[in-house]
């Protein structure tokens, strides 16, 4: 058996399945957006490195940017629950099958932190004192890259979880203490602190035990990873077949328990406890955080407006894909909803959910209101508002035109 064949016929299959909702996602609109961002952020850029602000924070920043660029790993392995069974008898071949996907994932990756590092170097080389060399700089952050694919990996082969979790911990600790100690630490101390804790961080990975091939697990990963393909899809048109992944979430529990036992309000009971342990929730914190961060940084100007009005129209496009959960529910069918109760039910959940994050992501210009600046902080509130209004309608029309659709 050929298995890097194999494999390569796997990912043409699964590429030809996303493949004819390209025309889709072109017809959307999407390409004419990223233009425009790209447009926008280049000038947005520019402005910023003829007139660099005074005390920017550029090591934090580049930690902030690159870390996550360099650490996180994932690779695509197409593996099915079958292969557990019919694949088994390969096991002590099955380097030739993985070794394309390590590669790949490796690559592209590299690729894109890369991209990173190229766009912040100019910032970098005006405001840090005593800049580092570039090439030597892209080599370390490949050798992080290289380092956090290999952990990566070993960690999905390792027998227990907790161990698995706990050394994904320390890959992430061990790629940030190389790269802030190359941005902190003179050439040499640097460089040599990075090559004693990678050495360190390699020794600790031959300590656990671990499966030859983790079938379950990689076919587990693989079904999560498909789904979030299928998920991107689903912001610009219908994909059947499209699961969720749950998470645990227990901090979250007890949200939604409140709600009255009843008939009306038992969809928004299910799409709340869908929210609270799914991945849209996830998308929708990180997206806040990094709109929070950027804010904060251009509160004092309308770019700071720019950016809260672009992140909040983020973040409804998120949040009106929960109107997709559920939809083809057997046991909706089965329990008598009252008429309508999942279109109220979502529109309602998403307009407080997008108020609320309208709110919060204002708040940063609370802080530049004290300065003269309330009646413009009170103006992007009141765009904000309207936004999130605009949202409502919008996904309003588009659940009723389901149901009429359904019916």
């Amino acid at each position: 058996m050929d298995l890097r064949k194999l494999q390569g016929e796997r990912r043409s299959r699964e590429a030809g399945k996303l493949l004819p909702y390209a025309g889709y996602i072109i017809q959307s609109g999407v390409a004419v957006v990223l233009l425009f961002i790209l447009i926008a952020f280049s000038a947005w850029y520019t402005s910023v490195l003829k007139d660099v602000p005074a005390g920017v924070p550029i090591r934090w920043i580049m930690l902030a940017a690159l870390l996550p660029a360099a650490v996180h790993s994932s690779f695509r392995t197409y593996l099915q629950p079958a292969d557990a069974v019919f694949l088994l008898p390969q096991e002590h071949r099955m380097h030739e099958y993985f070794a394309p996907a390590w590669t790949r994932g490796t690559v592209w990756k590299g690729l894109r932190l890369l991209m990173a590092l190229l766009i912040l170097w100019p910032l970098y080389i005006r405001t840090e004192e005593s800049p580092k060399s570039l090439l030597i700089t892209a080599a370390l952050l490949l050798g992080v890259k290289l380092l956090s694919a290999y952990g990566c990996w070993r960690e999905l082969k390792m027998l227990s979880p907790a161990a698995s979790a706990g050394y994904r911990l320390l890959r992430w600790a061990v790629g940030g203490l190389i790269i802030a100690a190359w941005l902190w630490q003179p050439f040499h101390k640097g460089l040599g602190f990075s090559m004693l804790l990678a050495a360190a961080y390699l020794a600790a990975l031959a300590v656990p035990a671990r499966h030859a091939v983790p079938w379950e697990r990689l076919s587990a990963q693989e079904k999560v990873q498909s789904g979030r393909a299928q998920m991107l899809l689903g912001w610009f048109v219908e994909v059947p077949g499209r699961q969720q992944r749950v998470y645990s979430r227990r901090w979250l529990s007890r949200w939604g328990a409140e709600l009255p036992w009843r008939r009306d309000s038992a969809y928004r009971y299910l799409l709340t406890k869908s929210f609270a342990r799914g991945d849209i929730l996830g998308i929708v914190l990180r997206l806040g955080l990094l709109a929070l961060a950027l804010e904060w940084w251009n509160r004092g100007s309308l770019v700071g407006a720019g950016i809260y009005l672009f992140f909040l129209f983020i973040v409804g496009v998120q949040l009106s894909a929960l109107s997709k959960l559920h939809g083809d529910s057997f046991w909706l069918t089965v329990y008598p909803l009252p008429e309508n109760s999942r279109s109220r039910s979502t529109v309602s959940f998403v307009f407080r959910a997008h108020l609320a994050l309208a709110l919060v992501l204002w708040l940063p210009f609370v802080a530049a209101a004290g300065s003269g600046m309330l009646p413009r902080a009170l103006g992007t509130l009141a765009a904000g508002a309207a936004l999130v209004l605009i949202v409502r309608a919008r996904l309003g029309r588009k659940m009723r035109s389901s149901d009429d659709d359904d019916f």
